[in-house]
């Protein structure tokens, strides 16, 4: 998605920005991957949020480029919350996503990135240090830069239901209820897979799945791959259809007729 009240050279500012956002974040997270680190627990008792010493690190980086480059623009980062701003613009950080992945050493965590107005992100990165990955999206580009070079994002098209890969991070997904809804849509499709974070939304950009639905999201675990899906032609709401920028419930999917057919199954219609 193009901003219409945003020049070439102001959307060229911002590429820089995220680009300089992403490198500093690579930086500090790089030397703690695959090491024996501690992670602290977010959670209440009874449950598991890590926090590690490279998410904080990272967050950190990110911000101090936005205060050199663009101070005038809001924050909302998961680890260092909200920082107002005047410009009616906000980035939205998650500096690990997937920790839990992080600190097992599997490679589908990722650092988000994205920049919204009052509509909702127009602009993400997702980007992957370990494999040298950076997938970006809106302002007029929608692409992969990684160690094969760069080359265009673009879902997939042409796949019915019952041809589709579908995705989600947690198997349970949310509550009973989410759960059961979920599986309603993972009977129909052709191939299930668990567990990658938001390097799941990444291969939805890519063409490479079909579907990624989830429950409990916060708006750092969303923005990001609402942009790069939606700049690659995909679709992303909340269950119901609506906006889903600010979390809940997502529903991604490659194609609008993907996206009808999953919808009415997460809603209890149909199979």
């Amino acid at each position: 998605m193009m901003r219409e009240d945003l020049t070439a050279e102001e959307a060229k500012a911002i590429r820089a920005c995220g680009a300089a956002m992403a490198e500093a974040a690579r930086a500090v997270i790089l030397p703690h991957f695959r090491t024996a680190m501690t992670a602290d627990n977010k959670a209440a008792p009874g449950g598991f949020d890590p926090v590690t010493v490279a998410d904080r690190a990272a967050e950190e980086a990110i911000r101090a480029v936005l205060a050199e480059r663009r101070p005038q623009d809001a924050i909302l980062g998961e680890e260092f919350g909200r920082q107002a701003g005047e410009s009616g613009l906000t980035w939205v950080l998650d500096p690990i996503d997937g920790t839990r992945a992080f600190i097992s050493g599997t490679p589908s965590w990722g650092v988000l990135i994205a920049l919204q107005d009052a509509r909702g992100p127009f602009y993400g990165i997702i980007d992957q240090p370990y494999t040298a990955e950076r997938f970006e999206g809106g302002l007029g580009t929608a692409r992969l830069a990684g160690p094969r070079g760069e080359s265009p994002l673009r879902v997939r098209e042409g796949v019915a239901l019952d041809g589709a890969t579908l995705f989600t991070t947690f198997p349970e997904v949310g509550t009973e209820a989410e759960g059961a809804a979920f599986r309603r849509v993972a009977r129909e499709v052709r191939l299930t897979r668990y567990g990658l974070d938001c390097y799941a939304y990444a291969l939805l950009a890519l063409g490479q799945i079909d579907l990624v639905i989830e429950a409990g999201l916060q708006s750092y675990d969303i923005a990001a791959p609402i942009a790069v899906i939606e700049a690659a032609g995909g679709v992303v709401t909340d269950w119901e259809g609506g906006p889903v920028h600010e979390g809940g419930r997502a529903l991604a999917a490659a194609t609008p007729e993907l996206h009808r057919a999953a919808m009415a199954l997460l809603a209890g219609q149909g199979a």
